[in-house]
């Protein structure tokens, strides 16, 4: 069994890693949230592995371990100036625009309840479908979806307003 879960880490750490990056929106955090997971995975991975979804339970214990009490200070932490930013997700030759939303939806995300930030990460980053939202963050379909219209009304923006583009 231990050959089975080197090879899981091995096909799924950088899914993990990007999943809690975009989570928690730092880096460091999402890498520490990870290794705390894939430890306790390691010693329960006899069960873990015998099910139809392992990828899905440590997704949800990822998603767990971000919401737990242990990491509230850590995640009101969150910066959200443009260095640290780039540090989380570097640019790789974008346009100025598409820098400039990018850094500006971040900096939104960042700003959401915990549960809403899960959802809305879950749904556009991961294209995870409400049936898995909701096994992940473990409530209601219904719930899901009052997360996701909670927070997307919270992230829209007045599309009359002026925006400044950094060219």
């Amino acid at each position: 069994m231990r050959d089975d879960f080197d090879r899981f880490v091995t096909d799924r750490l950088d899914r993990l890693l990007r999943y809690a990056t975009a989570l928690t929106c730092d880096k460091h955090l999402a890498q520490d949230i990870v290794q705390e997971v894939l430890l306790r995975a390691s010693r329960r991975w006899d069960r873990i592995g015998a099910m139809d979804a392992p990828y899905l339970y440590l997704k949800r214990m990822v998603t767990n371990d971000y919401l737990s009490w242990r990491r509230r200070r850590a995640a009101r932490e969150v910066s959200t100036s443009h260095a640290a930013l780039v540090a989380v997700g570097p640019t790789v030759d974008d346009p100025a625009v598409r820098h400039a939303e990018r850094d500006a939806m971040r900096a939104l995300i960042a700003t959401l309840p915990r549960r809403q930030r899960a959802a809305i990460v879950l749904r556009y980053y991961e294209d995870s479908t409400d049936a898995e939202i909701a096994a992940v963050l473990g409530c209601a379909e219904g719930t899901v979806r009052s997360h996701i219209s909670r927070a997307l009304g919270k992230l829209r923006v007045d599309r009359n307003a002026p925006t400044e583009v950094l060219r």
